[in-house]
This record gives C-alpha cells, sequence and structure tokens, in this order.
C-alpha cells in the first residue's frame, strides 16, 4: 500500500520580476517640450510559505513542485507608477523547516499556526526618467530596468510537533504502547526493518493536561550517519522535550538492554549532541515476561548510569500508570525544546536585492571568437538603454567600466574589432 505520510519534499520558487521604468516626457497643447515624466515599475511580489494548522504532510507538493510570484507593473506617462506584483502564499504545514538546497541553510521555521517566512523577494522596479533628470542632464532619454526576482531551490522538512518522542531499537513494544496510552491505531507486528513512518497520538492521563506522543521509528546503528533512513527518523524527534526511550527488557531476540540503551543514545549524539542531552526516562518494557530477580538486577545496571528507571509491560497495562504520571510532572516543569541548530540570520537566510545588484560577472570565449559576457545586471541594465540616444549609450558604457568589464576584456587579450556579446545584443569593441 502506497504511503500517504510525506515528510521531505524539493520545491522551485520564483518572485516576481519588477517592472521597468518609463521614458517619457510631458507633452501638452501649451508645453510641446515639456521635461521627463517617465514613472516608476512596481515592485515585483514576494513568495511567501506560511504554516498552516490544517495541513499534516507535504504531499501537495509531490504533485505541484513550480510556484511564482506576479510580476510588477511598468511604470508610465505622467508620472504613472507601474502596479506592484501580486505575492504568492504558499501554505505548509506547521512543524515545516525551510532549507534552502544551494547553501544547505536554514531560512524557516514554521512552528506556530499562522507563522510566515519569505522565501524569495521580488525584484526592484526600475526607475522612470524623471529620476534621472539634473541641471546638466534635462531631458535624460533613458529609464532604468527592472530588476529579476529571486530563484531559488528549497528543501521542505516537517518534523512532528510532540512533547515526547518514543526511541528505541525496532521490536521494543513502541507501537504497543502508543496503541495503549492514545487512541492511535499504529500498524503493530514483529516487522524485521521497523515501522517506516511516525505515528502521533494524544494522551489523556486521568484528566491531566494532555500532551502529544510522537512513535519515532526504530533507530538502528549508523542513524546517526544517515545509515538506511536514520536522518529521516531522526528528524522527528528533534521538537520533543522528553524522549521516553524503550528498552526490551525480555531479551527475547537475544539482545543486551544496557547495550542497546547505549547504542541508541550514541546515534541520537552522531547526529546531533544537543538531541543526546535532552530528558530521557528509560522504559523497559516487557517484564511479564521475565522473573523479578531478572529486572532488579537490570534496573540496577541502568540506575547505576543515573537513569531514571520506568518497567512496565504495554501487553499488561502494568507500570504504565506511574510512568505517565512522571512524564506529565516532567513536561510541566520543562519549557519548549531549544532549537537543535541554528538558523541562518535574515540576512543570509535571504538574498537580499542589494546583494542581488552587486555586479559580479564571467566572460568566456564562444567558439567563434566573441567575447560573451554574463552577469546579472545586464539584463536590468540593457533594459535601461536607448542605444539611439547618446547620452544613454554613455550611461551603458560607464556602467560596464565601472563594473571592470573593460578591464578584464583587456586582460583576457581584446582587439579592436572584435566582438563582444551581452544577453542578446553584439557590438565591436573599439578603445
Amino acid at each position: 500500500m502506497e504511503n500517504s505520510f510525506v515528510d521531505r519534499v524539493q520545491i522551485y520558487v520564483t518572485a516576481g520580476n519588477g517592472g521597468h521604468g518609463s521614458m517619457s516626457f510631458r507633452r501638452e497643447k501649451y508645453i510641446p517640450n515639456g521635461g521627463p515624466d517617465g514613472g516608476n515599475g512596481g515592485r515585483g511580489g514576494d513568495v511567501i510559505l506560511e504554516a498552516s494548522g490544517g495541513l499534516r504532510t507535504l504531499a501537495a507538493f509531490k504533485y505541484r513542485k513550480k510556484y511564482k510570484a506576479g510580476n510588477g507593473g511598468d511604470g508610465a506617462a505622467e508620472r504613472s507608477s507601474g502596479k506592484k506584483g501580486e505575492s504568492l502564499t504558499v501554505k505548509v504545514p506547521v512543524g515545516t523547516v525551510i532549507y534552502d538546497r544551494t547553501t544547505g541553510q536554514i531560512i524557516g521555521d514554521l512552528s506556530a499556526d499562522g507563522e510566515t517566512c519569505v522565501v524569495a523577494r521580488g525584484g526592484r522596479g526600475g526607475l522612470g526618467n524623471m529620476n534621472f533628470s539634473t541641471s546638466t542632464r534635462q531631458a535624460p532619454r533613458f529609464a532604468q530596468g527592472g530588476s529579476k526576482g529571486e530563484t531559488r531551490t528549497l528543501v521542505l522538512e516537517l518534523k512532528l510537533l510532540a512533547d515526547v518522542g518514543l526511541v528505541g531499537f525496532p521490536n521494543v513494544g513502541k507501537s504497543t504502547f502508543l496503541s495503549v496510552v492514545t487512541k492511535a491505531k499504529p500498524k503493530i507486528g514483529n516487522y524485521p526493518f521497523t515501522t517506516l513512518t511516525p505515528n502521533l497520538g494524544v494522551v489523556e492521563w486521568k484528566n491531566f493536561d494532555t500532551f502529544v506522543i510522537a512513535d519515532i521509528p526504530g533507530i538502528i546503528e549508523g542513524a546517526g550517519e544517515g545509515v538506511g533512513l536514520g536522518f529521516d527518523f531522526l528528524r522527528h524527534v528533534e521538537r520533543t522535550r522528553l524522549l521516553l526511550h524503550l528498552i526490551d527488557a525480555s531479551g527475547q531476540e537475544g539482545r543486551d538492554p544496557v547495550e542497546d540503551y547505549q547504542k541508541i543514545n550514541a546515534e541520537l549524539a552522531r547526529y546531533n549532541q544537543n538531541l543526546a542531552e535532552r530528558p530521557q526516562l528509560v522504559v523497559l518494557n516487557k517484564t511479564d515476561l521475565i522473573d523479578d530477580e531478572l529486572l532488579a538486577m537490570i534496573k540496577e545496571e541502568f540506575s547505576d548510569l543515573g537513569c531514571e528507571v520506568f518497567p512496565i509491560s504495554a501487553a499488561t497495562g502494568k507500570g504504565i500508570d506511574a510512568l505517565l504520571g512522571r512524564t506529565i510532572a516532567l513536561l510541566d516543569e520543562m519549557p519548549q525544546a531549544p532549537p537543535l541548530f541554528e538558523k541562518a540570520s535574515e540576512e543570509e537566510a535571504v538574498y537580499t536585492l542589494k546583494d542581488r545588484q552587486k555586479e559580479t560577472f564571467e566572460i568566456t570565449r564562444a567558439e567563434d571568437g566573441a567575447y560573451v559576457v554574463e552577469a546579472d545586471f545586464l539584463d536590468q541594465l540593457i533594459h535601461s538603454v536607448n542605444f539611439d540616444d547618446w547620452d544613454s549609450v554613455g550611461y551603458f558604457q560607464r556602467r560596464l567600466k565601472d563594473a571592470g568589464i573593460f578591464k578584464k576584456l583587456e586582460e583576457m587579450g581584446i582587439q579592436e574589432e572584435d566582438i563582444v556579446r551581452l544577453e542578446n545584443i553584439e557590438f565591436e569593441y573599439f578603445e
């Protein structure tokens, strides 16, 4: 049967482009030679992710991967500004963490209903020619092009919002325990590899405040290094405030309880040291299958390690009341779980428009010998220029010179009349 639980997807977001500034002059019946009145372009729309309590998985993103905001409108005559592009808001489940696919940085952690994160910012609108008028240049015949909106590849991860996480090796009884203390109906059986998706349930115990508990899929050795589905499992433990570490006290499968405990904690530490330091209660399950003398020996071994131990039998219900009582008492004392990974700062997290205006470029040689200049700012610059006007062309050349393009071409050995190609235009080089 196909599994409907989706907790990791990759999507592509594109903010709207800024509108181009207008190149226009005031023309009225009695003012035949009015000044420049070209309006500014509108700003492009942003792409925003918003947490919604009504969503439970990221399944919708399996079928739709690309999201684009609206472009800003172009400026017009009579100082008319272009319309701002429409922003796009995309709903995601509460508990979604947003990563930049390229840098790996966390750019958003939407842990509350209604919380938002701007993941791609719209391009700036270009300035109309009315902004370039000076005492010596009263009739500028150029305007500024709008800049492109940000395009990003994002990874969305859903991390379950549970107060308590159940951890332990496969088949120690976590699913059975969850079914006993909640109304959840997990699949239960002796699976050789473990349950493949987390199960979530709400515990309501003796009229005390409820809490959410998650049966985290069984952790195997090497999980902390991503072996098997290790990272997929461990990410769901991150938000929990308290861990219930279930141990098979019966040794039915030939496992040593203390050794299992140490191995699981080693995997937690390998994944994230903060996670390994999260408070734990050791829960010795299947105690109905062993005698009191053996149980006392196992309890003593864990007590020597400084563990708080609770013997239970999920099958018979023995010891569960004492465990839940202590769990609720601890949760009442605990704050929300601290973040395990530092988020990127706002400046690091989102490529600011200022950063994208930096005039970096790359020059290569084409097969026909032309020098091909590639740079993010060229598209905006070319839209700014009226190539039939010497004043406008002079502005264009100054921008190329200030960016260092001419100097780089000379270093590469360009000769007079060699072809230079920028975007969709070509020109011959002359010193």
